[in-house]
């Protein structure tokens, strides 16, 4: 905790509001974006969702290794309970809401999120997209797939088994428009992923990487990510950093306060 802190002190040092920004491109993003109200009716419906994780009182058996979990005592955890270490705070769930509103994407990759709140965000974004979730513990897929039917999220499908087997054969001749990864991955889980999905790219494809500053690993491999040559346009929120491959675009990278 005291590592996220200081480096959100860091951050708000250094980052910028549309001010301070030249590029077309981000500022219309965080102008009709990130600065943009959350629709009302967009926000209730991402609340009643997250209400119902909330009334799960069954026991859900941990078969995965989420880093986040270490803080629970055993293997055997209250969702609701559980939502609270893993699940994504309000804050967090309106910047994904309005980021899937604006871009609009129709094909969407998730990789490590959990209980999933996330996938309700994006879903609550826009209800016309298709969304493929991977999940290592079956127990919880359960738990996701009791969520989406609750709440009508269609167009969901969930592929239970490790992620880092089941995302090379998902992958093969696919392309997505977004690609979300969660916020439980080592280092080197996060590298490996992103290598094997810039595999699914176009040039409008962009992807999501959540809590960027969780840990020192993960802050390493968000700068490493933004070096590589195919990333042309970063934007670190502190709470996700999001990548663009738009090839008309200079490379550059941005911070900036929301």
């Amino acid at each position: 905790m005291l590592y996220q802190q200081r480096k959100y002190l860091r951050f708000l040092l250094k980052a910028n509001n549309q001010y301070g920004v030249h590029s077309p491109f981000v500022y219309q993003l965080i102008t009709k974006c990130f600065y943009k109200k959350t629709p009302k009716n967009l926000w209730r419906k991402y609340l009643n969702a997250k209400q119902d994780v909330f009334n799960q009182q069954k026991k859900n058996k941990v078969s995965d290794f989420d880093v986040r979990f270490k803080i629970l005592k055993n293997n055997e955890r209250q969702v609701s309970k559980a939502m609270k270490v893993a699940g994504i705070s309000n804050k967090k769930a309106k910047i994904l809401i309005k980021t899937i509103s604006y871009f609009k994407p129709k094909n969407i990759l998730e990789i490590g999120t959990s209980l999933d709140l996330e996938s309700t965000a994006i879903k609550t974004g826009s209800e016309n997209i298709t969304i493929t979730t991977l999940e290592s513990c079956p127990k919880t897929s359960l738990v996701k797939q009791e969520l989406f039917e609750k709440n009508n999220f269609n167009a969901i499908k969930i592929l239970s088994g490790d992620s880092s087997k089941t995302l090379l054969k998902y992958t093969q001749n696919k392309q997505f428009d977004c690609v979300f990864f969660g916020r439980n991955q080592t280092k080197q889980a996060t590298l490996n992923y992103f290598e094997e999905c810039l595999n699914t790219i176009h040039n409008r494809s962009f992807f999501i990487f959540d809590a960027i500053y969780w840990t020192e690993e993960m802050q390493e491999a968000w700068l490493t990510i933004k070096k590589h040559p195919k990333v042309t346009v970063t934007i670190d929120v502190f709470y996700f950093g999001i990548v663009f491959f738009r090839k008309e675009q200079t490379k550059e990278h941005f911070k900036i306060r929301i």
